[in-house]
């Protein structure tokens, strides 16, 4: 499989994948599918696309319904057809061997459509952290369990001050992974600028 045969495979399984959900997938918006600045017999002239391009589109929107639609692609074929996932594979392979914008485009975490359920997440880590520590606390309590031993490597007794630790704890269980997701699709982005330059 060459690389032109890989970016045909995965730009028309993006195609089927929107035909199936229903979502508008313009000529312009598959040609950009193609955009390479490392391989001619991919994209002809790479800088008048992605002017084209940038006209009309944005790029973070385009990213994300286009990482959504490979991501679902690959589901639908993982359940489907092992011998299509097979071509999936190879396909990536072949292209992870240059510089592709359809490898960002599959790189880059697709949008959640559960927000909620998203921002859930930390938050129940922060109580599964939280009653971790009161379970501790009651059963050090309950089973006279000292740390007495281990007191001259604690800071001096203060309550305001383990208040403070515990809930900067909270709080850092609470927002780690929605930092962590942000730093990733910031240093994505960077990524894909470096290679559009």
């Amino acid at each position: 499989m060459n690389n032109k045969q890989a970016e045909d495979f995965l730009v028309q399984q993006a195609a089927e994948q929107a035909s199936l959900e229903a979502v508008p997938l313009s000529d312009l918006e598959k040609r950009m599918m193609y955009f390479t600045e490392s391989d001619a017999s991919s994209c002809e002239y790479p800088i008048e696309l992605n002017d084209e391009f940038e006209a009309q589109y944005g790029a973070v929107e385009y990213e994300a319904k286009i990482s959504g639609l490979l991501h679902h692609a690959y589901k639908r074929l993982k359940s489907e057809d092992p011998t299509r996932m097979r071509e999936w594979n190879l396909a990536i392979r072949t292209l992870r061997r240059g510089d592709h914008y359809l490898l960002v485009l599959w790189d880059t975490a697709p949008p959640s459509y559960h927000p909620t359920r998203d921002f859930l997440k930390p938050v129940g880590v922060g109580v599964l952290i939280a009653v971790g520590i009161f379970i501790a606390i009651v059963l050090s309590e309950e089973y006279n369990i000292s740390l007495d031993r281990f007191r001259k490597y604690l800071p001096a007794p203060n309550p305001p001050l383990a208040l403070i630790i515990f809930v900067g704890l909270f709080v850092l269980a609470l927002l780690g992974t929605r930092l962590f997701n942000w730093l990733l699709v910031v240093w994505a982005k960077h990524q894909a600028r470096q290679k559009k330059v």
